[in-house]
C-alpha cells in the first residue's frame, strides 16, 4: 500500500476526542489532522512524537490532513487501523500469506453472522476460509506486540462470529497485523480486556486459527511483512 501523496512530517501536540490530533509541521504551521485509530493508542500519543501526515485534497472531507505514521528512532508505527485491511488484501492477492494462498477468489467485506462483515472471504476448490484482520500497535515490553490496546466489544463480537463459523466445520482465521517495526512476537493484552481474552480462548477451542504478520513501514507506504509467532500468556 503506497501513500497517494508524499507524507508531511511534524511533531504531535495532542491527540484528543479519539479521532483528532493537533500537529506542528516542520515549517512551524499547526494543523488539525484526522486520527484514524479508535483505540487508546497507549504509548503512541505523547506530545513531541515525530509523526507523518498525509495531505487530503478531497473537498468532501472536513480536515486537510490524515495522521498515518509515527517515527520513534529506528521504529516506525502505522496508526491507521483502516490501512490494515488494504495491506493484508494486497498481501493475500500476491500470495504472501502461505497459509492463505491458492484460493480462486478473494472477496472483502462480505456479510455473515449477525449483522457482521468478514474482512476477507477466500474461496477455492478446498472450500471457504473466513479471515478477520486486526491491527496491532501496542507494545509494553521490548519486542512484544499486544492486542487489544483498549476494551473492544466489537473485537469480542468478531471472535464469537468466527467461533460459530469454526463450530460449523468451516475454516476461520484471526490475522493480527503488527503495524510496528520493533516487534518479533505477538500476544494478548489480557489485562486490558479480559472479556476479549476469554472469547479468544473459546474461539481457539472451537478451531479458529491465528496467523500473525509484521508490516514493512516507510514514509512511502506500508506492505505486508513476514510471519510472527503468537503466544498466549
Amino acid at each position: 500500500m503506497q501513500f497517494s501523496t508524499p507524507l508531511v512530517p511534524g511533531r504531535l501536540i495532542r491527540r484528543y476526542m479519539r479521532f483528532l490530533a493537533d500537529v506542528e509541521l516542520d515549517n512551524g504551521k499547526v494543523v488539525k489532522a484526522h486520527c484514524p485509530n479508535p483505540g487508546s493508542m497507549m504509548g503512541l500519543k505523547d506530545a513531541g512524537l515525530r509523526v507523518w501526515l498525509e495531505r487530503n485534497d478531497d473537498p468532501r472531507k472536513k480536515l486537510d490532513y490524515g495522521w498515518r505514521l509515527i517515527e520513534m528512532g529506528d521504529t516506525w508505527v502505522g496508526i491507521d487501523t483502516g490501512a490494515a485491511n488494504r495491506v493484508v488484501g494486497e498481501g493475500l492477492a500476491a500470495g504472501r500469506v502461505p497459509q492463505l494462498a491458492g484460493f480462486d477468489t478473494i472477496r472483502a467485506e462480505v456479510k455473515y453472522g449477525t449483522n457482521s462483515r468478514i474482512d476477507f472471504l477466500l474461496a477455492g476448490v478446498g472450500g471457504e476460509t473466513y479471515v478477520e484482520v486486526k491491527s496491532v500497535t501496542l507494545s509494553r515490553q521490548a519486542g512484544l506486540a499486544e492486542f487489544p490496546d483498549s476494551v473492544t466489544a466489537r473485537g469480542t463480537k468478531h471472535l464469537k462470529e468466527l467461533a460459530r463459523i469454526a463450530q460449523n466445520g468451516q475454516r476461520a482465521v484471526m490475522l493480527f497485523l503488527v503495524q510496528r517495526t520493533d516487534c518479533t512476537r505477538v500476544t494478548l493484552a489480557a489485562d486490558i480486556d479480559p472479556t476479549y481474552a476469554a472469547a479468544f480462548d473459546v474461539a481457539m477451542r472451537a478451531g479458529v486459527q491465528v496467523i500473525c504478520h509484521t508490516a514493512d513501514i516507510t514514509a512511502q507506504g506500508v506492505t505486508l511483512g513476514g510471519a510472527l509467532p503468537f503466544t498466549r500468556p
